[in-house]
């Protein structure tokens, strides 16, 4: 394709020669595009000698297309539809389009918040293709570099409330989803619901007991293990797994502690006669967040799926929401 001969031509002239092929007739022509008949005419003369065909011949009853110009008529629309798409600005049309997104997600929250958002975004994008991914040790750099449009993980506060965001790349922009706290889970015969319920369950009960732990984005220790460490204190930890579901398994088929989020709780609890019983002692929350890149804060389309993502998890969680 010879870009360059393109600068040759006024594509203007293009619009005019859909009009005239519209109207077949130099005065409504003109009328339309609001100009004067003369101007239309030099047009038509500039049109003939870059196409080098003379594109229309007059009868008595207006313009005749020639079968160039008929050719012409066949592929003019289509082109001038897409030359206007192109000068329109960026815009999302959810019910037509079949865009790609892709978001990474903390394994805890698949059962608290994608059902919450993966109802509603496809009932209303219908056509749009959503890759659901588990947040890895390098999804926080796949954000980075545009792998990925969207990331939910797990960010702690600290002191007075504040998110720990200090560590998070300054190319990435962040949601509060949803706030949540630490809480423990216990197959109904262990022995700590005693203690519980005879007021003496406390930090060295807690510490006494055998714990497993969910490693999250390849860390074994936790907020709770780090906060721990600054009293010299630590969790007997003797189980590792990769995800919450395992967790759940394992703590109902032994008498070891899971503490974990709380809104995992309830999904827990549907697999396996679990008692919930609170953390001992105060330990700051966390929350969890929704990740993109700056550069897409602004496009329509990445917008549209973020509101969407944001706001249905709002109507779920109002209470929580912070």
């Amino acid at each position: 394709m010879h870009i360059d001969k393109l600068t040759r031509i006024d594509l203007n002239l293009l619009v005019i020669l859909q009009v005239l092929l519209e109207e077949q007739s130099v005065t409504r022509a003109a009328t339309r595009l609001n100009v004067s008949q003369s101007a239309l005419s030099k047009s038509l003369s500039r049109l003939r000698l870059h196409l080098q065909d003379p594109l229309f011949t007059r009868t008595a009853h207006g313009l005749k297309p020639t079968s160039h110009a008929l050719h012409l008529q066949q592929h003019l629309p289509k082109l001038l539809q897409g030359l206007y798409q192109l000068t329109q600005a960026p815009s999302f049309d959810p019910v037509n389009s079949d865009r790609h997104f892709s978001i990474s997600m903390l394994e805890s929250a698949y059962a608290t918040l994608l059902p919450t958002f993966i109802g509603p975004l496809l009932q209303q994008a219908s056509h749009i293709h959503l890759d659901v991914l588990g947040w890895k040790e390098g999804s926080m750099q796949d954000l980075q570099k545009g792998k990925v449009e969207f990331g939910i993980t797990g960010i702690d506060y600290g002191e007075r409330q504040q998110l720990k965001i200090d560590n998070l790349p300054d190319e990435l922009a962040y949601k509060i989803l949803f706030s949540d706290h630490q809480t423990c889970l216990v197959n109904d015969q262990h022995p700590a619901l005693q203690r519980v319920k005879n007021n003496t369950w406390d930090m060295e009960s807690y510490l006494s007991c055998n714990h497993l732990q969910v490693s999250c984005d390849g860390n074994k220790f936790w907020a709770i293990d780090f906060a721990l460490d600054r009293h010299n204190k630590q969790r007997n930890i003797i189980s590792t797994l990769p995800d919450f579901y395992g967790g759940a398994s394992v703590c109902a088929h032994s008498d070891l502690i899971f503490t974990l989020p709380s809104s995992f709780v309830p999904h827990a609890q549907k697999l396996y006669p679990l008692k919930q019983i609170p953390l001992p002692f105060p330990l700051n929350g966390m929350a969890y967040v929704l990740l993109w890149h700056r550069d897409n804060t602004d496009e329509p389309g990445h917008r549209w799926v973020r509101n969407m993502i944001c706001d249905s998890i709002d109507n779920a969680f109002k209470h929580d929401i912070k």
